[in-house]
């Protein structure tokens, strides 16, 4: 069975709109997903999202849904069989974060001295490092480490491993990752060998923060998530009395327009809101 292309044309800045509604539908499938310009000359920009083609009709509904037309003006191309997982990350650029350098395998080359190098390929794990939330939580985990000098960190919703891996290169401190999702602590803990950071990060699977090895390991000085706006807002009041006095929340995975009503969660359980970063229309919040 091959794969298909589901694609949509719309003017840019529905497109671009169409392009965040469909990643927060779709990031816990994996499925690879882009943007392109098709018309330069007339701003028309077209969405895309791959999948295997036994999936067409449980996930074609779906993808209308979102996008808010019919089934008949969505587009669908048969795909040759190539991996394209791979072949969408392939196309993707090496991402600086601050001291951070994300890459694939294919741009080992492009690493310099000095860089925080976090090599990640596509995989069935979220989290490449090309997404806004991504950047801003790597960049406030490095000031954060660079001023307070955490020593027993959570990365909640780990994915990839991304910001665990970050964590353990700028110092190798105790650090725990959960995931819900058993096959990205696989790929997690591939990544973290990749990277070299095997030793420093324990990787489990866990719903929230009721989990034995959680709690075992309270009070964390750092706690990092970068999930989604209401599953945080949820986690409010378990997350803030897991940390340590003086110790940070790194979130992300909101919309600029959740900002508000995150912090507000996390306030109410008596955080302190430091700062936030934008990206891409995306916001990394940092609070205490």
């Amino acid at each position: 069975m091959g794969q298909i292309r589901l694609h949509y044309k719309s003017p840019k800045r529905e497109a671009e709109k169409q392009y965040e509604l469909l990643d927060h539908a779709f990031e816990d499938d994996a499925f690879p997903l882009a943007i392109t310009e098709i018309d330069e000359a007339n701003g028309i920009y077209e969405v895309s999202l791959y999948v295997d083609e036994a999936e067409k009709n449980s996930v074609l509904p779906r993808f209308t849904q979102v996008l808010g037309v019919n089934e008949n003006k969505i587009e669908i191309e048969i795909l040759p069989d190539i991996d394209w997982v791979s072949h969408s990350l392939e196309g993707l650029g090496p991402v600086r974060a601050g001291r951070f350098f994300v890459h694939g395998s294919h741009d080992r080359d492009k690493v310099k001295p000095g860089d925080l190098a976090i090599e990640i390929d596509a995989g069935q794990a979220f989290g490449t490092g090309h997404h806004g939330t991504t950047v801003g939580c790597l960049e406030l985990i490095a000031d954060v480490m660079e001023h307070e000098k955490p020593q027993n960190a959570l990365d909640l919703g780990t994915g990839s491993g991304i910001l665990a891996i970050g964590i353990a290169l700028i110092e190798p401190i105790r650090i725990l990752a959960t995931d819900i999702d058993p096959i990205a602590i696989k790929v997690a803990k591939e990544n973290f060998a990749l990277n070299g950071v095997a030793k420093t990060i324990t990787a489990i699977t866990a719903t929230g923060l009721d989990d034995e090895e959680i709690k075992k390991r309270v009070p964390f000085d750092l706690i990092v998530a970068n999930i989604l706006a209401n599953p945080l807002i949820e986690l409010a009041p378990q997350m803030v009395p897991a940390l340590k006095k003086g110790g940070s929340i790194v979130l992300s995975g909101i919309l600029e327009e959740q900002h508000d009503r995150v912090v507000k969660a996390f306030e109410a359980e008596g955080a302190k809101y430091i700062k936030t970063l934008h990206h891409e229309g995306w916001v990394a919040i940092h609070l205490k």
